[in-house]
């Protein structure tokens, strides 16, 4: 059987898809990508390899607001998290569609 090759974009947005979804297991993004287990768990290592300690700290947002109420506010972050994932799932997706696109017309 032939090694298939991905590029590093697709590769990178296999892994950030992973990470973006903490309750998903690394066979399902796998299976979901059509990629294999085992590639994809080795793309995770080599990326925790290259992770900087200090680099999951959050970046500043600027000057604190009155909170709108301890709810609101707290909900307002969860919805905001929830949003920038599924917006960077959705263009993983797009990407990885367009890849397998092309890989069919070779």
């Amino acid at each position: 059987m032939a090694m298939k090759v991905y590029p590093p974009e697709f590769k990178a947005d296999a892994v950030a898809l992973y990470r973006s979804r903490p309750g998903a297991t690394i066979a399902e993004i796998a299976d979901s990508l059509g990629v294999n287990r085992e590639t994809l768990r080795s793309w995770i290592r080599i990326d925790d390899g290259r992770k900087d300690p200090g680099s999951t700290a959050p970046a500043a947002r600027g000057p604190a607001r009155a909170p709108e109420g301890p709810g609101l506010e707290q909900e307002n972050r969860r919805l905001r998290a929830r949003v920038a994932e599924l917006e960077k799932e959705r263009e993983i997706l797009r990407k990885a569609a367009a890849y397998f696109a092309g890989e069919m017309k070779q």
